[in-house]
């Protein structure tokens, strides 16, 4: 299975050892990505400093200790010195108070583009270090100062450099969120071209790989994403080029295909066309590795990170289903394996992480909602007997579980009488009894479809106590569910409710 490839990155504050240092990077990066399964959260990073990770880092500095203005005024003067400034003010602006010193210096960002951009090597990546960290800062400010930079950074893309390539693109990521000015900029600069390259240029390097996933999730989690944003990458290489990562590759890691999959999912849930993708097999793409990822939880690997996949894959196949044709259904998502990954899902993190096994139930959900072949599957291959058991389950799991059973009921009077001999009716009696008003509600609408299909139905209901049920519902409920199960009880029970009534004495 994947390894959970760990980039350079830290945490905003030094800390004690840089042990101690590596594992809080890893749990914050952990937590961010935890956080989007949820909501779309622009976050930001910052690139672990190369020199900082191999040498000591000094404990005696603490960072805004710096003076930015005297290393400003040391900077505008040459000399060989330059390097070693342009080193200490990177640290010294990690301190956002010092960050807002630092722009409102005359020339200040001006004095760094030229540095960027000039031709010593080592001063040109300190500079580019010193605008990362800029690009890093909480003031939303700091990055409408830094635009000057943005058309070198863009260039710089296509540059030999791996590492410089993606401190640039992490700078750019960072960027993206604070400003609609800086977005807008970026736009017309072409920055999506400039992406779809370096992408292209640089796929088989894991970290830039990442890197552009990251930059790209950032503009597509935009306010203007959908009018301005989504219609460009749509219109480039960029969906090919992130539907190739999610191909299966146990020496490609888990970091880009995390980060890939998260801009599909942006770009899937913030528009309403979804043909391009669809032709691209971006269904097709992400079923697969539901598939293999379902596969693998099920043999015992669960690698870190994993579900941090799982979670964007389950929203793009979700989100894809309803404008998939029926009958290019069985070709995107296969036959009986998504079914059978995503019931193994579901077992595996129902105690675990119950909300992602219930976004996993809400898949199950539209593929059976979509194709009365996929319900017949789910019949076929006892796949009922494992859902039924999920019904006392909270958290809106049961609910989700028993939309899907009612999907099936609803396809075929034939497979209400396969679910009344699996023992749904039983299940049924039970949830008729639960205080959630939805729950009883799909059970009242599954109910009354099996009873409709079958008279055995309703003969075993009553057998099983059912009258009482719904008469307690009629006398101690309001508006739907009375009215749902007085008509059962007046339309397709009101014979065997005449018969209980007058075998009482």
């Amino acid at each position: 299975m994947w390894k959970l490839r760990k980039l350079h990155r830290k945490a905003a504050q030094l800390i004690g050892s840089m042990e101690e240092f590596r594992l809080k990077r890893r749990e914050k990066e952990k937590a961010l990505r935890q956080a989007r399964r949820d909501k779309q959260l622009v976050s930001k990073r910052l690139v672990l400093n190369e020199d900082e990770e191999q040498l000591e880092v000094s404990m005696e500095m603490t960072t805004g200790e710096r003076d930015v203005v005297g290393l400003f005024h040391q900077l505008q003067h040459s000399g060989p010195e330059k390097e070693v400034h342009l080193r200490a003010l990177s640290k010294a602006l990690r301190d956002p108070p010092a960050q807002l010193t630092f722009i409102k210096l005359e020339n200040s960002i001006h004095l760094l583009v030229g540095l960027f951009t000039g031709s010593d090597a080592q001063c040109r990546l300190q500079a580019a270090r010193c605008l990362h960290e800029l690009s890093h800062s909480p003031h939303t400010n700091v990055a409408a100062a830094c635009l000057p930079a943005t058309p070198y950074l863009l260039t710089y893309l296509s540059g030999q450099s791996t590492k410089f390539t993606e401190l640039c693109l992490y700078t750019l990521g960072n960027l993206c969120p604070d400003s609609e000015t800086v977005k807008e900029k970026l736009l017309a600069q072409g920055v999506i071209p400039a992406l779809a390259s370096c992408f292209e240029n640089q796929k088989h390097n894991l970290a830039v790989v990442e890197a552009v996933g990251f930059t790209l999730s950032q503009l597509l989690q935009t306010n203007s994403a959908a009018e301005k944003v989504i219609p460009m990458v749509l219109a480039s290489s960029l969906p090919s080029q992130l539907l190739s990562v999610l191909t299966p590759d146990p020496e490609f890691g888990l970091g880009p295909v995390i980060e890939c999959a998260w801009c599909l999912h942006y770009l899937i849930c913030s528009s309403e066309d979804h043909r391009v993708l669809l032709a691209h097999g971006a269904l097709r793409q992400c079923s697969s590795l539901l598939v293999t990822l379902g596969g693998a939880v099920t043999r015992g690997n669960k690698e870190e990170g994993v579900e941090l996949l799982i979670w964007p894959l389950l929203r793009c196949v979700g989100n894809l289903l309803p404008s998939c044709p029926v009958e290019d259904l069985r070709s995107q998502v296969g036959d009986v394996d998504l079914l059978v990954a995503l019931c193994e899902l579901v077992d595996t993190y129902l105690h675990i992480q119950p909300a992602l096994a219930r976004e996993t139930a809400w898949v199950l959900n539209n593929l059976t909602a979509h194709s009365s072949e996929l319900c017949s599957a789910v019949l076929t291959f006892n796949l009922v007997q494992r859902l039924i058991p999920l019904l006392p389950f909270s958290q809106g799991i049961n609910t989700m579980v028993l939309r899907i059973l009612a999907n099936i009921a609803h396809k075929k009077k034939e497979f209400c009488i396969q679910l009344l001999e699996l023992g749904l009716l039983s299940a049924l009696c039970a949830t008729l009894r639960m205080t959630e008003p939805e729950m009883v509600t799909l059970s009242l609408d599954v109910l009354f479809m099996m009873i409709v299909s079958s008279p055995r139905a309703a003969e075993q209901f009553v057998r099983q106590g059912g009258l009482s049920l719904l008469e307690a519902i009629q006398y101690n409920s309001e508006g739907q569910l009375r009215r749902r199960a007085t008509y059962l009880l007046e339309q397709h029970l009101l014979t065997y409710r005449l018969m209980e009534n007058m075998a009482d004495p």
